[in-house]
């Protein structure tokens, strides 16, 4: 029987999860906990934002302005109770181009108009359409961002001294060729303690602010002996020590039409990374985030940072996992870590002059190293043919044209690639059949038996049809909520005829959450293609166990179950209760 669904309603889609916060009931705890988080995300986000904006090509208290407006209005207006926003790595590229092609007022302009943009995707219900762009892609214009951030950062990382820079990646690496020469070895060694002190702190202290550790030891090093490196006082003569007053940027319908496509790839790299953002947080919390009001929320977030002269603001996916590791209840930690922020540059501002660059530059060459999802690549490349070809493409068009061309060609080779294999699906294998036992195109098919499934603490899940990345997102989400209430799971693949490299992950995550549960997860019917994508993935042993049949699982998991309650029934208290 089908069962109607009801619709959300408007409050529900955009519903600041702040007030879902409040309304649960917000105590003086939850702030003390949303009081340290916040302050341990300002301390990262502090020596980040103003790296970022200087490899953007614009002064450093833009960054911070982007952090200290974007950042309070995506966790007060945010469908996500976790997001932190502010300056992201994915955009210093983008920005750069449009700061170098329109000035730095085309920039903010675009900021504005991207914000509009965002307002409008997100009203229009399309955040949830976000989903549909595959996973290679997503891996691939990342990996592609980090290598162009890293090239950004050579400059500054070996102190060269260069008049201009080339912003395309091939003559920006022949002009720092030519001019190595000029390598400043004290910007070296300021840059190698910095990033040998990152990454040193990662792995023995964790918990301690690595970044703004090796910033500050940076700083005083370069004072106290005075090295002749570039700072950001010698070359921006520091930062302000209060916002700006709010202006609207300089508008013409020229000028507007000049910027539009830089617009357009600001607010689609802001959807996109914002949303993957949520869903880290969501998968790290167990909780659900609201796509389209956080569109929303980054829309008007990137219009109040222009009004400030700030840059695009988007969701960032590490200070937003580190304000979940601090331990943050909601919203409220991201709108403290935005007025920490404020507080610093209102009282240690002065200080920022002496922060050498290259110290700055090691910052996003450990920011770049971290965005490069090498074990997703190298995963990916492994996979098939088709995923590498998409992976392969967003990857060398994000680096040697462009963003959103890599995004919108990836993406369009993926949906050509889906239509190939729906295509040949249609073939009849007659050789190497499905399962042995539980085939869906065969006439000897055992029959689907509902009362193998009657366990309270036994579901049987069967997915039909091709399971790929459109319906990854859906598919994933059901799973998890079901296996929460679960001891065991089967899921049965026996009429899935296809499964692509998105799929394979989201049921990896399935998989990691039962073994961190302890839950059994059974998986049924895969055909061989299937099991291999799914091994590939890390859906194995112990996360997971294979079966021919449903049947099958159901028999070993009543075995599992008795073997585990045979020690209850023979104990003193179980013979008194018979």
């Amino acid at each position: 029987m089908l069962r109607h669904v009801k619709q959300p309603t408007f409050a529900e889609l955009y519903s600041p999860k702040l007030m879902t916060v409040l309304r649960e009931g917000y105590g003086l705890a939850d702030f003390r906990a949303d009081l340290i988080s916040g302050l341990t995300v300002a301390i990262v986000a502090l020596p980040l934002s103003m790296a970022i904006a200087i490899a953007s090509g614009v002064t450093p208290d833009r960054g911070l302005t982007t952090a200290v407006i974007g950042g309070f209005i995506v966790s007060l207006l945010g469908g996500s109770r976790f997001q932190i926003g502010g300056p992201a790595g994915a955009f210093i590229v983008l920005v750069a181009l449009t700061a170098e092609r329109h000035g730095v007022e085309g920039v903010i302009l675009a900021t504005r108009m991207a914000g509009a943009i965002l307002i409008a995707a997100g009203t229009l219900r399309l955040g949830t359409y976000i989903k549909f762009i595959p996973y290679p892609v997503t891996v691939g214009f990342t990996a592609g961002i980090a290598v162009v951030i890293f090239a950004t950062q050579i400059k500054d990382l070996f102190g060269i001294t260069l008049a201009k820079e080339p912003g395309e990646l091939v003559p920006k690496l022949q002009a720092l060729a030519g001019a190595l020469h000029t390598t400043n070895f004290s910007a070296v060694a300021v840059a190698a303690v910095s990033i040998a002190i990152i990454v040193t702190l990662r792995k023995l202290r964790p918990a301690w602010p690595g970044i703004l550790i090796a910033v500050a030891f940076a700083a005083v090093v370069a004072w106290a002996l005075a090295l002749p490196v570039e700072t950001i006082g010698t070359k921006f003569g520091g930062i302000p020590q209060a916002l700006p007053w709010p202006a609207w940027p300089v508008f013409s319908l020229e000028k507007a039409k000049a910027v539009l496509p830089d617009a357009i790839s600001f607010a689609l790299l802001g959807a996109i990374e914002s949303l993957l953002s949520a869903v880290v947080a969501d998968g790290m919390t167990g909780r659900r985030h609201r796509s389209n009001c956080e569109l929303v929320a980054q829309g008007v977030a990137n219009i109040g940072s222009a009004l400030f002269g700030g840059l695009c603001v988007t969701g960032t996916i590490a200070r937003t996992a580190t304000n979940v590791r601090a331990g943050a209840r909601g919203p409220v930690s991201g709108m403290l870590h935005a007025l920490f922020l404020l507080l610093f540059m209102l009282i240690a501002a002065p200080l920022a002059s002496y922060i050498p660059l290259a110290a700055l530059a090691a910052v996003l060459v450990v920011v770049a190293w971290n965005m490069a999802e090498k074990q997703e690549f190298a995963t990916l490349i492994r996979s098939s043919w088709g995923d590498a070809t998409v992976l392969l493409a967003t990857f060398l068009l994000t680096i040697f044209r462009d963003l959103t061309e890599g995004i919108l060609v990836g993406f369009a080779l993926g949906a050509v690639l889906f239509i190939n294999r729906m295509a040949q699906m249609t073939g009849i294998e007659a050789a190497a059949p499905l399962a042995i036992r539980d085939r869906p195109d065969a006439d000897d098919r055992e029959p689907y038996d509902s009362g193998l499934a009657t366990d309270p603490d036994v579901l049987v899940y069967r997915i039909t049809g091709a399971f790929f990345f459109g319906a990854a997102s859906a598919v994933g989400t059901v799973l998890d909520s079901i296996a929460d209430r679960r001891k065991s799971f089967v899921v049965d693949f026996s009429a899935v005829p296809f499964l692509d490299s998105t799929a394979a992950n989201a049921m990896g995550r399935v998989a990691t959450k039962a073994k961190r549960q302890g839950i059994r997860l059974f998986i049924t019917g895969a055909s061989p293609a299937v099991r291999r994508a799914l091994l590939t993935h890390g859906v194995s042993p112990p996360r997971a166990r294979f079966r021919e049949t449903v049947a099958r699982a159901v028999s070993d998991i009543k075995g599992y179950n008795a073997k585990a309650a045979a020690p209850q029934a023979s104990s003193p208290l179980a013979e008194q209760a018979r």
